[in-house]
């Protein structure tokens, strides 16, 4: 595993959008690893591969506390969106910038798993914005694009 040079806002590069992943090869499979690794020493709780300049549609997330239930989504795919939910939210390329913003409150999502398994997942709350948040990533937008352009 490898530790990953993750892009800082306003890098271009993370204006690109991230092609799906033809097949999950030993190259996925250890693109993950290294993005998990990056993640955890970054520390954050979620990474695109776009934000370590590789332009696939991978994800990586964990948002337990233990830093131990690694959730990987590869082509991810939104399928449902529901209500509205507005947190604060951070970016490991947006470093020191906490903004409030709207999303879905519940999603339902289809990716990959790390083994190329396909899954539906049912998400709510922060679980749902993340997905949404790393989502953006894959088509080059960061959350700083829907802020207000006073703040």
């Amino acid at each position: 595993m490898a530790l990953l040079n993750i892009l800082v806002y306003p890098d271009s590069r993370l204006r690109t959008v991230a092609k799906p992943v033809e097949t999950v090869d030993s190259s996925v499979v250890t693109l993950v690893d290294d993005l998990a690794q990056t993640m955890y020493s970054a520390p954050g709780i979620g990474l695109a591969a776009i934000q370590v300049n590789v332009p696939k549609r991978v994800i990586v997330m964990d948002l337990s506390e233990n830093r131990d239930e690694l959730m990987v989504f590869i082509n991810p795919i939104i399928e449902t969106l529901e209500g509205e939910i507005e947190t604060e939210e951070g970016c490991l390329s947006v470093p020191g910038i906490v903004a409030p913003v709207l999303r879905a409150e519940r999603i339902t999502v289809s990716a990959l798993n790390r083994e190329g398994e396909s899954f539906r997942l049912d998400a709510s709350e922060l679980l749902s914005v993340c997905i949404q948040h790393e989502i953006d990533h894959l088509d080059g937008k960061v959350f700083v694009d829907y802020l207000s352009r006073l703040k």
